[in-house]
Formats: C-alpha cells, structure tokens, sequence
C-alpha cells in the first residue's frame, strides 16, 4: 500500500515537472527570453531540485539543428564583404586567446572541455561559439553550462563597461569599433555597445564581428580534427558546421524563399534559447563547487587580457 503511494506521487511529481518543461519550452521562443534569460531559469530549477528525467538527452541535437537553421539567416554577400576588413586582427586574435585560454587553463587546473568552450567563446562570438563546439568535443552538460555562464556574465559587464572606458579613453569610432568586435562576446553585445559608442562605431564592429563569427566553421574543423577518440583514433567529423554552410549557400543561391529562410532562422535563434536552458536545467550544485570558481577565474583573465591587449595593439 505504501509503496502504491510512493508510485503515485512520483507519477504525479514527472507529470508536474513536464508541463512545467514544456511550458518554459513554449516561453523560450517569445522574443523577449534571452539566452542568458533562458540559461538563468534553467540553472534555478537544477539548483532547486526540479529536473526532467529525459528530455536533456536532446540537447546536444538541438544545438546542432539550432546552427544550421541559423545559416539560412546569413547573407553571403554581406559575408564576403566582410572578409575584406578586419581579417587579419581577427586571425591573430583567434589564435591568441585560444593560444592563451589553453595554457591558463592547464596553469589554473580547469577541466579540459571547459577551458576550450571559454576560449572558443572568448575568441569568437560567445554563446553561438561555445554551442557549435560543444557536441564536438562531446562536453557534459555542466561544462557547456561553466563556459556559457561566465561568457554572460562577463559580457553583461562589457556592454555597459566598453562605451564608458571608450568615451574616457577619446577612442575614435573605427577604433573602438574593432575594439568591441574583438574583447566583447556576443554580437548583441557588441551590436549594443556600438550602438551605444555611435554609428560608425557600429558599422565597423558589426562587420568585423561577422568575420570572427564566421571563424566558428575553420575552428570547428580543427577541434574535430585534435579531439580524436582515444580507442578509434578516428576523427568525429562535424556534420552539422557542413549543412550549416551548405544552408548559407542555398539560401543566398534560391532568394526567391526569403520568407522561409527567415522562419528557419527564427527557429535556429529560438531552439539555441531553449538549448541553453536545457543545459542550465541540469546543472549540479556539486559541479559548480567542482569547477566554478576556476571557470571564473579563467574566462575573466583571458577577457582581461584580450580586452587590453586589443586596445593596446588598435591605440599604439
């Protein structure tokens, strides 16, 4: 009789926390839940105790489905444009941090997969970064949620920080341009802080930001390449960075479905929210004591040093 209850009212508590799940699922695609919204609310449930039994097995499917729809979004010509600006600072950048993210990351004992996520964030576009690299290195949950929180939160501080050091600092609107497309996360953020700085200082940190957003498919590639299974030794190609440019391509190639590219683009912006607080939702209270403070740690000292290494390089 007792253990009748006790079934019942594990029952009862699955079929609360589903609807719960799918009701933030449903909340994840209105456009004022942000992916730092939607990561936030999932950390609160893991940290209160409420986690779905299954649902997390399809992350990691979402995020790659997520990409490649957001390819459909991406104008090719806009893409090749951009590559004729900015490329160079951005090749050293990219090498740099990922260069520098590796080596503290081994001095501060972070875990491997955490170390590379940050870096990938750091050095190219944030949250998009790290869950392109993510199924790649086949990294758990709580470290893809490690190096998303501290990407959001250091870029949170560089959209309000960047405009105020600019405007002390007399940063022309080209300078500070490349310098937010190069130290901030985010294109939100970077898009915002431009924004906040001026016009041209928006135009130059939007198109230098696409270039290094576009540095997510070569770098992909390279990981995949480094990141060979200990058993096989065989190379687990990204498939998905594949469709992602095959959808960039194919939308630009048959404009005439403009209206569904960007419904496929809206999905892709939407299913990253509802990723990143899949990935929030299973989060542990031991895991942050595990790796948290030394995640911090790492993703502040590689964001101190590329923000003042770049403004040193762009001002000098």
């Amino acid at each position: 009789m007792e253990r009748d209850k006790i079934i019942k009212r594990v029952k009862g508590e699955s079929v609360y926390i589903n609807r719960l799940y799918l009701l933030i699922i449903c909340f994840c695609f209105l456009p004022f839940i942000s992916p730092a919204i939607a990561l936030f609310i999932g950390l609160l449930l893991s940290l209160i105790g409420i986690k779905h039994k299954d649902i997390h097995k399809y992350t990691s499917n979402i995020l790659q489905l997520s990409i490649v729809l957001l390819g459909f979004g991406m104008n090719l010509s806009d893409v090749l444009s951009a590559s004729k600006s900015g490329f160079l600072e951005t090749v050293v950048s990219v090498t740099f941090v990922m260069t520098t993210g590796i080596l503290l990351g081994k001095f501060l004992k972070v875990e491997k997969n955490i170390a590379l996520l940050i870096a990938t964030g750091t050095a190219i576009c944030g949250g998009s970064a790290i869950a392109a690299v993510a199924p790649i290195l086949n990294s758990k949950n709580y470290q893809n949620s490690f190096a998303l929180v501290v990407v959001f939160v250091l870029n949170a501080v560089a959209l309000f920080l960047f405009p105020f050091v600019g405007h002390k600092l007399g940063l022309s609107q080209e300078t500070f341009g490349n310098w937010a497309a190069i130290a901030i996360h985010d294109t939100s953020s970077v898009v915002g802080a431009g924004a906040i700085y001026g016009e041209k200082a928006l135009q130059v940190a939007t198109t230098v930001k696409l270039i290094r957003a576009l540095w997510i498919i070569p770098l992909s590639l390279v990981i995949a390449f480094l990141n060979k299974g200990e058993e096989k030794k065989k190379i687990k190609f990204p498939w998905f960075i594949l469709f992602f440019v095959f959808a960039i391509v194919f939308a630009n190639m048959f404009p005439s479905l403009q209206v569904s590219y960007s419904h496929f683009s809206f999905l892709g912006k939407r299913g990253m929210v509802v990723a990143l607080f899949l990935i929030g939702s299973n989060i542990s209270v031991d895991q942050i004591k595990k790796s948290g403070i030394r995640s911090f740690a790492l993703g502040f000292v590689l964001w101190a040093v590329i923000s003042v290494g770049s403004l040193f390089l762009l001002t000098r």
